[in-house]
């Protein structure tokens, strides 16, 4: 019964670490969550002042209400963990609270035997009067551990005390927090509400749109396809190159395969490759805030039935005058140019490269290296379409397209 009791105290130990380390990881992700709202909401913010609806309007919004339900959700997850913790804290505070008193009581009835057996003299007299020198060094013994019982008892009390005063304080926190949260929580479902209006409102302006936004589809479907085709025809001659001229120079190893487009790499080259691919979804944005706006793949039209884009890279919008940075380091090894897309960069990581396209001033040159994290050119911004600023952004393994969602950071 004892080892049951043990293993029970044990687990209920263990539960009260994970209720506190959950209250702190969720704060951390509702304010993150937050974060993430509000560079959505600053995006919206700097598109055009018009009546007039657009398609990046409605994803915008989308984006605005997707993070917005993400981040009520996590919220309730916190208001659930505080109000568990608040129940444990009264449940502790109750029971030191009990324990205080039978301390106290104890406390009181041994002030009281000692009031009666007050005065040096009876402490003497107790000593003499014992039968035998044993008796009288037991009843010294006795006398001095009735001292020490008695300090334990004072000391107890201060401890238990001090104790509920901490969890009160504890409590305390944990109630304003919780108030705080439920007000936080019921402002966000209010705006959800206008988000919803507005997402609303913009879908059906848009459906009455179709025509147009088909034509407008086709020609942005042109612009991607010509990017795509300048980007592969560009990582492929890198590839074809490099195999080439190590095959030339004798640098490929016996185990190289033609067929598998895999070619040997420099020692520099094989760790930068390693590290790269040991940060899989590690890796940093390649903004310094934003959204993903377009996902990798083939992917839903937001209003057009039955009509898809397959896109080969991730769309990320974010705000105005924000740079592109490196998301590891490596070498510049391109600098193009696309009617459309504007500017882009190429960067190798060993067997990886990234690509970063929609950019006006690029900073790096070809064949320099760059550092994670490093500003490589600033992004667009479209005044003709809302003021969007966004990036399309690719990750390569040798010849092969890679989702970024699943490298970068979360």
């Amino acid at each position: 019964m004892r080892k049951v009791l043990t293993i029970l105290f044990t687990l209920l130990l263990m539960a009260v670490a994970v209720s506190a380390q959950t209250i702190k990881e969720l704060e951390e992700q509702r304010k993150n969550a937050l974060k993430r709202l509000e560079t959505t909401s600053k995006v919206l913010s700097e598109t055009k002042k018009t009546q007039q609806t657009s398609l990046n309007k409605l994803n915008i919004i989308n984006k605005s209400i997707s993070q917005r339900k993400n981040l009520i959700n996590t919220i309730n997850k916190e208001i659930n963990a505080l109000a568990r913790e608040i129940a444990k804290l009264n449940a502790e505070t109750k029971k030191l609270e009990r324990e205080l008193k039978i301390y106290k009581e104890d406390y009181a009835h041994m002030v009281r035997e000692a009031y009666i057996n007050r005065g040096v003299y009876s402490k003497m007299l107790f000593l003499l009067s014992a039968e035998s020198f044993d008796q009288s060094y037991r009843r010294l013994r006795y006398m001095q551990e009735f001292t020490a019982y008695r300090k334990r008892q004072i000391e107890k009390i201060e401890e238990t005390q001090k104790e509920i005063a901490k969890k009160t304080e504890q409590l305390t926190q944990h109630q304003q927090t919780q108030e705080a949260v439920k007000k936080q929580k019921n402002t966000e479902q209010q705006k959800l509400l206008v988000d919803k209006k507005k997402e609303n409102t913009a879908y059906a302006d848009l459906k009455r749109k179709e025509k147009t936004l088909q034509a407008d589809l086709k020609k942005q479907q042109k612009i991607a396809d010509d990017l795509n085709k300048k980007i592969e025809a560009l990582i492929a001659e890198e590839v074809s190159k490099a195999e080439k001229k190590r095959k030339k120079t004798g640098e490929a190893s016996p185990d190289d395969t033609p067929d598998t487009g895999i070619y040997a790499l420099t020692k520099e080259e094989q760790l930068i490759s390693g590290n790269f691919a040991a940060n899989a979804g590690r890796l940093p944005w390649p903004v310094e805030r934003g959204f993903i706006s377009g996902k990798f793949g083939i992917q839903p039209h937001p209003t057009l039935k039955y009509v898809t884009t397959n896109n080969k890279g991730i769309y990320i919008q974010t705000t105005a005058k924000t740079n592109a940075r490196a998301v590891f380091e490596g070498i510049v090894t391109q600098r193009f140019s696309v009617p459309g897309s504007n500017n882009g960069v190429i960067i190798q990581h060993g067997q990886y490269r990234t690509v970063y396209a929609n950019l006006t001033t690029i900073y790096v040159r070809v064949g320099e290296k760059v550092s994670a994290k490093q500003r490589i050119g600033q992004i667009y911004t479209d005044a003709e379409n809302d003021n969007k600023t966004e990036l399309f952004f690719q990750i390569w393994k040798e010849r092969a397209i890679l989702n970024p969602e699943s490298w970068i950071a979360k």
